[in-house]
Protein backbone atom coordinates (compact mmCIF):
# COMPACT_ATOMS: atom_id res chain seq x y z
CA UNK A 1 0.00 0.00 0.00
CA UNK A 2 1.38 3.56 -1.08
CA UNK A 3 1.59 5.95 1.96
CA UNK A 4 1.85 9.75 0.38
CA UNK A 5 3.28 12.63 2.37
CA UNK A 6 3.46 15.87 1.08
CA UNK A 7 4.60 19.52 1.49
CA UNK A 8 2.33 21.48 3.81
CA UNK A 9 0.72 24.05 1.98
CA UNK A 10 -0.64 26.53 5.11
CA UNK A 11 0.92 29.41 5.59
CA UNK A 12 3.19 29.66 8.81
CA UNK A 13 3.64 25.39 8.51
CA UNK A 14 6.97 24.16 8.64
CA UNK A 15 6.32 20.69 10.20
CA UNK A 16 6.04 17.55 8.30
CA UNK A 17 4.09 14.13 8.21
CA UNK A 18 7.07 11.90 8.49
CA UNK A 19 10.63 11.97 9.21
CA UNK A 20 13.10 9.88 8.02
CA UNK A 21 13.24 7.40 10.81
CA UNK A 22 8.86 7.69 10.49
CA UNK A 23 9.65 6.57 7.08
CA UNK A 24 11.92 3.33 7.77
CA UNK A 25 9.19 2.43 10.74
CA UNK A 26 6.28 2.47 8.18
CA UNK A 27 8.74 0.40 5.62
CA UNK A 28 9.08 -2.37 7.89
CA UNK A 29 5.54 -2.07 8.41
CA UNK A 30 5.27 -3.43 4.89
CA UNK A 31 4.17 -0.11 3.22
CA UNK A 32 5.95 2.16 0.17
CA UNK A 33 6.33 5.41 1.30
CA UNK A 34 6.22 8.45 -1.43
CA UNK A 35 7.45 12.19 -0.11
CA UNK A 36 6.99 14.88 -2.05
CA UNK A 37 10.13 16.94 -2.45
CA UNK A 38 10.61 19.65 -0.19
CA UNK A 39 8.46 17.97 2.62
CA UNK A 40 10.87 18.04 5.11
CA UNK A 41 13.38 20.65 4.17
CA UNK A 42 11.68 23.19 7.04
CA UNK A 43 12.18 20.32 9.62
CA UNK A 44 16.06 19.73 8.96
CA UNK A 45 15.14 17.10 6.47
CA UNK A 46 16.62 16.57 3.36
CA UNK A 47 15.06 14.24 0.55
CA UNK A 48 18.22 12.59 0.55
CA UNK A 49 17.92 11.62 3.63
CA UNK A 50 14.67 10.77 2.82
CA UNK A 51 15.76 8.71 0.04
CA UNK A 52 18.45 7.27 2.22
CA UNK A 53 15.58 5.70 4.56
CA UNK A 54 14.05 4.02 1.49
CA UNK A 55 11.32 6.51 0.65
CA UNK A 56 10.52 6.94 -3.14
CA UNK A 57 10.80 10.68 -4.18
CA UNK A 58 8.26 12.45 -6.07
CA UNK A 59 7.52 15.83 -7.39
CA UNK A 60 4.00 16.04 -6.74
CA UNK A 61 1.74 13.51 -5.62
CA UNK A 62 -0.97 11.84 -7.10
CA UNK A 63 -3.80 11.70 -4.22
CA UNK A 64 -6.60 9.89 -6.24
CA UNK A 65 -3.25 6.96 -6.62
CA UNK A 66 -2.78 7.14 -2.48
CA UNK A 67 -3.84 4.66 -0.54
CA UNK A 68 -2.81 6.66 3.34
CA UNK A 69 -2.36 9.79 3.14
CA UNK A 70 -0.18 11.51 6.17
CA UNK A 71 -0.81 15.45 6.54
CA UNK A 72 -0.13 17.57 9.61
CA UNK A 73 -2.64 20.47 9.13
CA UNK A 74 -6.37 20.10 8.45
CA UNK A 75 -7.14 18.91 4.54
CA UNK A 76 -8.92 21.47 2.53
CA UNK A 77 -12.10 20.58 0.96
CA UNK A 78 -10.89 20.46 -2.37
CA UNK A 79 -7.91 18.08 -1.63
CA UNK A 80 -10.35 15.79 0.54
CA UNK A 81 -12.64 15.47 -2.79
CA UNK A 82 -9.57 14.38 -4.77
CA UNK A 83 -8.86 11.71 -2.74
CA UNK A 84 -9.92 7.81 -4.25
CA UNK A 85 -12.89 6.06 -1.98
CA UNK A 86 -11.51 4.27 0.51
CA UNK A 87 -8.79 6.31 0.91
CA UNK A 88 -7.10 6.68 4.70
CA UNK A 89 -6.02 9.86 5.92
CA UNK A 90 -4.28 10.44 9.33
CA UNK A 91 -3.03 14.14 10.70
CA UNK A 92 -4.76 16.40 12.57
CA UNK A 93 -8.13 17.86 11.16
CA UNK A 94 -9.88 21.05 13.81
CA UNK A 95 -13.36 18.99 12.79
CA UNK A 96 -15.52 21.33 15.12
CA UNK A 97 -13.63 24.40 12.87
CA UNK A 98 -13.11 22.35 9.84
CA UNK A 99 -17.09 20.93 9.07
CA UNK A 100 -16.39 22.33 5.42
CA UNK A 101 -13.65 19.68 4.72
CA UNK A 102 -15.49 17.31 7.23
CA UNK A 103 -18.14 16.98 4.57
CA UNK A 104 -15.81 16.63 1.74
CA UNK A 105 -14.14 13.65 3.20
CA UNK A 106 -17.52 12.26 4.05
CA UNK A 107 -18.67 12.97 0.63
CA UNK A 108 -15.65 11.22 -1.12
CA UNK A 109 -15.71 8.09 1.15
CA UNK A 110 -12.43 8.29 2.52
CA UNK A 111 -11.55 6.91 5.96
CA UNK A 112 -10.33 9.93 7.82
CA UNK A 113 -8.70 9.92 11.30
CA UNK A 114 -8.27 13.16 13.77
CA UNK A 115 -5.42 12.99 15.68
CA UNK A 116 -7.30 15.12 18.00
CA UNK A 117 -9.74 12.13 18.73
CA UNK A 118 -7.02 9.87 19.96
CA UNK A 119 -8.62 8.45 22.99
CA UNK A 120 -6.00 9.88 26.27
CA UNK A 121 -5.82 6.18 27.31
CA UNK A 122 -2.44 4.40 28.60
CA UNK A 123 -1.78 2.46 25.67
CA UNK A 124 -2.65 5.51 23.15
CA UNK A 125 -0.12 7.77 24.34
CA UNK A 126 2.36 6.95 21.59
CA UNK A 127 -0.22 8.11 19.15
CA UNK A 128 -1.50 11.15 21.32
CA UNK A 129 -0.37 14.36 18.64
CA UNK A 130 -2.08 16.57 21.26
CA UNK A 131 -0.11 15.67 23.84
CA UNK A 132 3.50 15.46 21.91
CA UNK A 133 2.33 19.20 20.23
CA UNK A 134 1.37 20.37 23.69
CA UNK A 135 4.54 19.66 25.44
CA UNK A 136 6.76 22.34 22.59
CA UNK A 137 3.39 24.58 22.65
CA UNK A 138 4.34 25.49 26.44
CA UNK A 139 7.69 25.59 26.37
CA UNK A 140 7.70 28.41 23.35
CA UNK A 141 4.96 30.12 24.70
CA UNK A 142 7.87 31.15 27.58
CA UNK A 143 10.09 31.83 25.16
CA UNK A 144 8.22 34.32 23.50
CA UNK A 145 6.95 36.35 26.70
CA UNK A 146 10.60 36.28 27.49
CA UNK A 147 11.60 38.07 24.35
CA UNK A 148 8.83 40.71 24.90
CA UNK A 149 8.72 41.69 28.92
CA UNK A 150 10.71 44.34 29.26
CA UNK A 151 12.45 43.04 32.48
CA UNK A 152 14.64 39.97 33.47
CA UNK A 153 12.43 36.75 34.77
CA UNK A 154 15.21 35.52 37.17
CA UNK A 155 15.80 36.96 41.01
CA UNK A 156 19.37 39.06 40.88
CA UNK A 157 20.97 40.62 43.70
CA UNK A 158 23.62 43.15 42.06
CA UNK A 159 25.94 45.99 44.09
CA UNK A 160 23.19 48.21 42.19
CA UNK A 161 20.69 46.62 44.01
CA UNK A 162 18.29 43.76 44.03
CA UNK A 163 16.00 42.86 40.71
CA UNK A 164 12.51 40.97 41.98
CA UNK A 165 11.53 37.56 39.92
CA UNK A 166 9.04 38.28 37.66
CA UNK A 167 5.19 36.70 38.17
CA UNK A 168 4.25 34.56 35.89
CA UNK A 169 0.84 33.19 35.62
CA UNK A 170 -0.49 29.83 33.79
CA UNK A 171 -4.34 29.31 33.40
CA UNK A 172 -4.31 25.44 32.23
CA UNK A 173 -2.55 22.80 33.78
CA UNK A 174 -2.53 20.45 30.83
CA UNK A 175 0.39 19.78 28.95
CA UNK A 176 0.68 22.65 27.45
CA UNK A 177 0.63 24.67 30.83
CA UNK A 178 2.66 22.15 32.82
CA UNK A 179 5.51 22.64 30.68
CA UNK A 180 4.78 26.31 30.71
CA UNK A 181 5.14 26.32 34.55
CA UNK A 182 8.22 23.86 34.06
CA UNK A 183 10.22 26.36 31.77
CA UNK A 184 9.08 29.59 33.61
CA UNK A 185 10.69 28.15 36.96
CA UNK A 186 13.93 27.18 35.04
CA UNK A 187 14.60 30.78 33.54
CA UNK A 188 13.79 31.89 37.92
CA UNK A 189 10.35 33.36 37.39
CA UNK A 190 7.86 33.30 40.56
CA UNK A 191 5.25 30.91 39.21
CA UNK A 192 1.40 30.15 40.01
CA UNK A 193 -1.45 28.53 38.37
CA UNK A 194 -5.16 27.40 38.29
CA UNK A 195 -7.17 24.73 36.46
CA UNK A 196 -10.65 23.71 36.21
CA UNK A 197 -9.50 20.29 37.61
CA UNK A 198 -8.78 19.19 40.67
CA UNK A 199 -6.52 16.59 40.04
CA UNK A 200 -4.43 19.16 38.80
CA UNK A 201 -3.22 21.23 41.75
CA UNK A 202 -0.65 18.37 42.86
CA UNK A 203 0.89 18.48 39.24
CA UNK A 204 1.26 21.85 39.16
CA UNK A 205 2.88 21.65 42.92
CA UNK A 206 5.48 18.84 41.75
CA UNK A 207 6.87 21.55 39.22
CA UNK A 208 7.22 23.70 41.72
CA UNK A 209 4.86 26.50 41.07
CA UNK A 210 2.21 27.54 43.30
CA UNK A 211 -1.69 26.29 43.01
CA UNK A 212 -4.33 29.14 42.82
CA UNK A 213 -7.76 27.63 44.46
CA UNK A 214 -10.88 29.41 43.68
CA UNK A 215 -13.25 27.32 45.08
CA UNK A 216 -15.33 26.60 42.02
CA UNK A 217 -17.41 23.51 40.98
CA UNK A 218 -15.08 20.60 39.83
CA UNK A 219 -15.15 20.80 35.90
CA UNK A 220 -13.24 17.04 34.50
CA UNK A 221 -14.57 15.43 31.72
CA UNK A 222 -13.62 11.98 30.64
CA UNK A 223 -10.27 11.42 29.72
CA UNK A 224 -8.88 13.74 31.96
CA UNK A 225 -9.79 16.80 29.69
CA UNK A 226 -11.36 20.06 31.24
CA UNK A 227 -14.85 20.44 30.31
CA UNK A 228 -17.01 23.83 29.68
CA UNK A 229 -18.01 25.98 32.86
CA UNK A 230 -21.64 27.24 32.54
CA UNK A 231 -21.95 30.93 31.92
CA UNK A 232 -22.47 31.62 35.51
CA UNK A 233 -20.02 29.67 37.13
CA UNK A 234 -17.25 30.98 33.82
CA UNK A 235 -18.31 34.65 34.97
CA UNK A 236 -17.38 33.62 38.60
CA UNK A 237 -14.27 32.10 38.11
CA UNK A 238 -13.08 35.49 36.08
CA UNK A 239 -14.32 37.33 38.76
CA UNK A 240 -11.80 34.91 41.22
CA UNK A 241 -9.24 35.01 38.71
CA UNK A 242 -9.07 39.25 38.21
CA UNK A 243 -6.57 40.39 41.41
CA UNK A 244 -3.94 37.31 40.26
CA UNK A 245 -3.90 38.25 36.68
CA UNK A 246 -3.71 42.01 37.93
CA UNK A 247 -0.86 41.11 39.76
CA UNK A 248 0.97 39.26 37.12
CA UNK A 249 4.20 40.42 34.92
CA UNK A 250 3.30 37.34 32.30
CA UNK A 251 -0.31 35.67 31.43
CA UNK A 252 -0.44 32.24 29.61
CA UNK A 253 -3.38 30.75 29.24
CA UNK A 254 -3.40 27.31 27.49
CA UNK A 255 -7.11 26.14 28.15
CA UNK A 256 -8.80 24.16 25.66
CA UNK A 257 -11.70 21.74 25.51
CA UNK A 258 -11.36 19.06 22.57
CA UNK A 259 -13.74 19.76 19.47
CA UNK A 260 -15.00 23.15 21.42
CA UNK A 261 -14.35 26.75 20.86
CA UNK A 262 -11.52 27.81 23.50
CA UNK A 263 -13.64 29.06 26.90
CA UNK A 264 -13.15 32.75 27.75
CA UNK A 265 -11.06 32.84 31.00
CA UNK A 266 -9.39 36.76 30.51
CA UNK A 267 -11.42 40.00 29.97
CA UNK A 268 -10.20 43.36 28.29
CA UNK A 269 -10.98 44.88 30.94
CA UNK A 270 -8.40 42.38 33.25
CA UNK A 271 -5.51 42.86 30.65
CA UNK A 272 -6.07 46.58 31.27
CA UNK A 273 -5.88 45.96 35.00
CA UNK A 274 -2.22 44.67 34.66
CA UNK A 275 0.79 46.65 34.90
CA UNK A 276 2.16 48.63 31.43
CA UNK A 277 5.06 46.71 29.99
CA UNK A 278 2.96 43.06 31.39
CA UNK A 279 2.82 40.64 28.79
CA UNK A 280 -0.08 38.02 28.13
CA UNK A 281 0.36 34.85 25.60
CA UNK A 282 -2.51 33.17 24.56
CA UNK A 283 -1.89 29.40 23.52
CA UNK A 284 -5.45 28.60 22.29
CA UNK A 285 -5.54 31.66 19.94
CA UNK A 286 -6.05 29.92 17.01
CA UNK A 287 -9.16 27.94 18.57
CA UNK A 288 -10.99 31.47 19.53
CA UNK A 289 -8.73 32.48 22.24
CA UNK A 290 -8.73 32.33 25.78
CA UNK A 291 -7.99 35.91 26.33
CA UNK A 292 -10.54 38.85 25.12
CA UNK A 293 -9.39 40.83 22.18
CA UNK A 294 -6.62 38.09 20.86
CA UNK A 295 -5.64 38.26 17.80
CA UNK A 296 -4.16 34.85 16.69
CA UNK A 297 -1.23 35.62 14.71
CA UNK A 298 -0.34 38.87 16.03
CA UNK A 299 0.80 41.27 18.77
CA UNK A 300 -2.17 43.40 19.90
CA UNK A 301 -0.89 46.70 22.51
CA UNK A 302 -3.81 46.51 25.23
CA UNK A 303 -3.41 50.47 26.70
CA UNK A 304 -3.63 49.74 30.78
CA UNK A 305 -6.52 51.52 32.78
CA UNK A 306 -4.06 53.42 34.28
CA UNK A 307 -3.38 55.06 31.15
CA UNK A 308 0.63 54.76 31.69
CA UNK A 309 1.27 52.03 29.31
CA UNK A 310 0.47 48.96 27.14
CA UNK A 311 0.39 45.32 28.10
CA UNK A 312 0.86 43.70 24.70
CA UNK A 313 -1.47 40.45 23.91
CA UNK A 314 -0.23 37.80 22.15
CA UNK A 315 -2.27 35.26 19.80
CA UNK A 316 0.32 32.69 19.52
CA UNK A 317 0.05 30.54 16.13
CA UNK A 318 1.34 27.98 15.18
CA UNK A 319 3.67 27.63 18.00
CA UNK A 320 4.75 23.92 17.69
CA UNK A 321 5.75 24.45 14.04
CA UNK A 322 8.07 26.87 15.41
CA UNK A 323 10.38 24.49 16.35
CA UNK A 324 9.55 22.75 13.07
CA UNK A 325 12.87 19.83 14.00
CA UNK A 326 11.71 18.77 17.12
CA UNK A 327 8.02 18.91 16.59
CA UNK A 328 8.37 16.76 13.28
CA UNK A 329 10.19 14.24 14.66
CA UNK A 330 7.14 13.97 17.28
CA UNK A 331 4.36 14.44 15.09
CA UNK A 332 5.51 12.00 12.92
CA UNK A 333 6.17 9.03 15.44
CA UNK A 334 3.01 9.57 16.30
CA UNK A 335 1.50 9.24 12.97
CA UNK A 336 3.87 5.99 12.54
CA UNK A 337 2.45 4.40 15.63
CA UNK A 338 -1.40 4.91 14.68
CA UNK A 339 -0.66 4.12 11.36
CA UNK A 340 1.38 0.66 12.93
CA UNK A 341 -1.73 -0.34 15.36
CA UNK A 342 -3.93 -0.37 11.89
CA UNK A 343 -1.65 -2.14 9.71
CA UNK A 344 -0.84 -6.23 9.10
CA UNK A 345 0.94 -7.81 6.78
CA UNK A 346 1.54 -4.63 4.38
CA UNK A 347 -2.09 -3.88 4.70
CA UNK A 348 -3.96 -0.71 6.25
CA UNK A 349 -6.93 -1.96 7.32
CA UNK A 350 -8.61 -0.60 10.55
CA UNK A 351 -10.58 -2.54 12.66
CA UNK A 352 -13.14 -0.63 14.55
CA UNK A 353 -13.44 -2.86 17.32
CA UNK A 354 -10.47 -1.38 18.97
CA UNK A 355 -11.32 1.66 20.83
CA UNK A 356 -8.15 3.99 20.06
CA UNK A 357 -9.10 3.29 15.95
CA UNK A 358 -12.88 3.52 16.61
CA UNK A 359 -12.26 6.51 18.73
CA UNK A 360 -9.87 8.60 16.56
CA UNK A 361 -12.07 7.51 13.27
CA UNK A 362 -13.75 11.42 11.66
CA UNK A 363 -15.43 9.79 9.13
CA UNK A 364 -15.42 6.20 7.15
CA UNK A 365 -17.25 5.20 4.28
CA UNK A 366 -19.62 8.34 3.69
CA UNK A 367 -20.48 8.19 7.36
CA UNK A 368 -19.15 10.83 9.97
CA UNK A 369 -18.49 8.95 12.72
CA UNK A 370 -17.64 11.68 15.38
CA UNK A 371 -20.62 12.50 16.77
CA UNK A 372 -20.33 16.21 18.06
CA UNK A 373 -18.88 16.47 14.81
CA UNK A 374 -22.04 14.94 12.78
CA UNK A 375 -24.24 16.89 14.98
CA UNK A 376 -22.53 19.99 14.46
CA UNK A 377 -22.82 19.60 10.56
CA UNK A 378 -26.90 18.73 10.76
CA UNK A 379 -27.20 21.64 13.20
CA UNK A 380 -25.47 23.79 10.17
CA UNK A 381 -27.60 22.42 8.07
CA UNK A 382 -31.00 22.60 9.59
CA UNK A 383 -30.04 26.81 10.31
Amino acid sequence: MRVGVSRERRDGERRVAATPDSVRQLIGLGLEVLIESGAGTAAGHSDQAYADAGAELVAELELDALDVYAHVRPLSPETAARLRRGAVTVGLASPASELPTVRALAAAGVTAFALELVPRISRAQSMDALTSQALIAGYRSVLEAAMRLPRFFPLYMTAAGTIPPASVLVLGAGVAGLQAIGTAKRLGARVSANDVRPASADEVASMGATFISLDLEAAEASGGYAKELGDDRAAMQRALLAPHVAASDVLITTAAIPGRPAPLLVTSQMVAAMRPGSVVIDLAAESGGNVEGTVAGSDVLVPTADGAGTVTLVGLKDAASAMASDASRLYAKNVANLLELMTADGVVAPDFADEVVAGACLTDDGVVRHAPTAAAIEAEGAA
